[in-house]
């Protein structure tokens, strides 16, 4: 009977503590979309062409983490933006706390966008940045992990539910949709007793690089052939048929 009675208490406990977390976090995301636009905190460098359709490319991870499996989203942009041209070009935003980079492809202007946000409340940056460029979140593209995806596996996801995954619910709550597409790049779950967020938080294996190599470029190169369909049909990413993703396997 004790043994039931502190079961209880535990559950008890860990329900308030979560509830407080995700208040917490909810405030906290509501205090940084509050504050109003300042020009003078812009990335004023970054050239603008109103004539040409905009959609934004969000890497999500942990700043200062970008070699862990929880920011292996952030490692795609960076390869996207090497396919571009414009990884050397990358600036700090302090308005959307993030950093950013503009390039132009196939008559749609890509805002790159790397949070400086911790994953939990990344989605305050991204909101932010949508405001500023006047992106729909139809036309918001996020890359980040996924648990239930083997490494070497990813595949496109229009909008849906965040999958316990924090940084897409916070996209979510503060672009107040769930219509965003979303690249998820699988990492596996953990093995044996490992716990997840000790999973999420580490560095891939010597082993696993040779395969995350692969699978930041197939994943760019996926991500880039929906956006410049979608944009030759003169339709949001709504409106498209989604590619179904690839597999890329390890050398024998």
């Amino acid at each position: 009977m004790l043994s039931n009675l502190q079961l209880l208490v535990k559950r008890v406990h860990s329900t308030i503590a979560y509830i407080m977390r995700r208040a917490f976090i909810s405030l906290v995301s509501k205090v940084l979309l509050y504050q109003p636009l300042n020009q003078k905190m812009s990335c004023t460098s970054v050239p603008l062409n109103p004539k040409l359709r905009r959609k934004m490319v969000v890497g999500l991870g942990n700043p200062g983490m970008g070699s862990t499996r929880h920011s292996v989203g952030m490692a795609v942009l960076g390869a996207l933006a090497g396919r571009l041209g414009v990884a050397e070009h990358w600036r700090v935003d302090r308005q959307v706390s993030g950093e950013l980079v503009l390039s132009e492809q196939e008559g749609v202007q890509l805002v790159l966008l790397k949070p400086r946000l911790l994953m939990n409340i990344n989605g305050a940056s991204v909101a932010k940045a949508a405001e500023k460029f006047k992106i729909i979140p139809e036309d918001i593209y996020l890359i980040h992990d996924e648990l239930d995806k083997p490494l070497g596996k990813f595949a496109m996801k229009q909008g849906g539910s965040a999958r316990g995954h924090n940084g897409v619910r916070s996209c979510m709550d503060c672009l107040k949709t769930d219509v965003m597409p979303r690249i998820r790049i699988g990492i596996g779950r953990p093995a044996g007793k490992v716990s997840v967020e000790r999973h999420v938080l580490g560095r891939f294996s010597r082993e696993e690089q040779e395969l995350v190599r692969a699978v930041l470029e197939q994943s760019a190169e996926l991500l880039l052939q929906h956006i410049t369909a979608s944009s030759s049909e003169g339709t949001g990413a709504q409106g498209m048929t989604l590619p179904q993703g690839g597999r890329v396997t390890t050398k024998t």
